[in-house]
């Protein structure tokens, strides 16, 4: 399972976004597999180097290029991947919205229900609105919302809410457990949590710069 980037010209717009979200959300793309997908981009040589540089001055680690040329990867650069399946894609779109003509219609609530549990090695990536597990977070696994994230069952990975800049956004869970929690980029990890919350129905939220966790029992 693996992030995929997948960059559009001018790439120092582009960046200039991928930065955005960094400072909106720290914590990101720590410890995730992430996939550089040229296919679109008609990058040379030279400037997927220099690309590949400036992801890793942000701490993004590329495991693998897809897109490229065989030939250009190799000897300190990522190796080559072909014929994989995506399970999320990071697209940042450099060019601002135009203003609509007329007042749009209220949208509806964007909402993601996982009708199963999250298992070990598994990330849930969301960025639209709330995620509703309906089951267990696996130690190991990670669900990531734009909104809330709702967990049914032991929360024992990590969620990260609010990933979009959304401060009141918060997590709910039957049974916490969990490795880490983060809301609007701040993070908590399971050493700074109390203990006298571990196994009991729990909510996580923002009070200014600082995530508040609560019984609900």
């Amino acid at each position: 399972m693996a992030l995929v980037l997948a960059p559009e010209a001018p790439f120092t717009e582009w960046l200039s976004e991928l930065d955005d979200l960094i400072r909106r959300s720290p914590g990101f793309f720590v410890g995730r597999a992430v996939i550089l997908d040229v296919t679109k981009s008609r990058l040379g040589k030279s400037d997927l180097v220099a690309l590949i540089a400036d992801l890793n001055a942000r701490d993004i680690r590329i495991t693998g290029v897809e897109g490229a040329d065989p030939s250009w990867l190799g000897l300190g650069l990522p190796p080559p991947i072909s014929g994989g399946r995506a399970t999320a894609v990071v697209e940042v779109d450099g060019a601002p919205p135009e203003a609509p003509a007329e007042p749009a219609a209220p949208k509806e609530a964007a909402c993601l229900l996982l009708d199963s549990p999250v298992r070990s090695g598994q990330s849930i990536i969301f960025p639209d609105g709330d995620v509703t597990v309906v089951g267990s977070v696996a130690s190991g696994a990670e669900v990531i919302a734009g909104g809330s994230i709702h967990v049914y069952g032991s929360l024992r990975g990590r969620a990260i809410a609010g990933s979009m800049g959304n401060s009141k956004a918060r997590i709910f869970c039957r049974k916490f457990e969990a490795e880490l929690v983060a809301i609007d980029g701040l993070y908590k990890t399971a050493d700074e949590m109390q203990t006298d919350l571990r196994g009991r129905p729990v909510q996580a939220r923002l009070d200014g710069d600082a995530i508040v966790t609560a019984a609900l029992d």
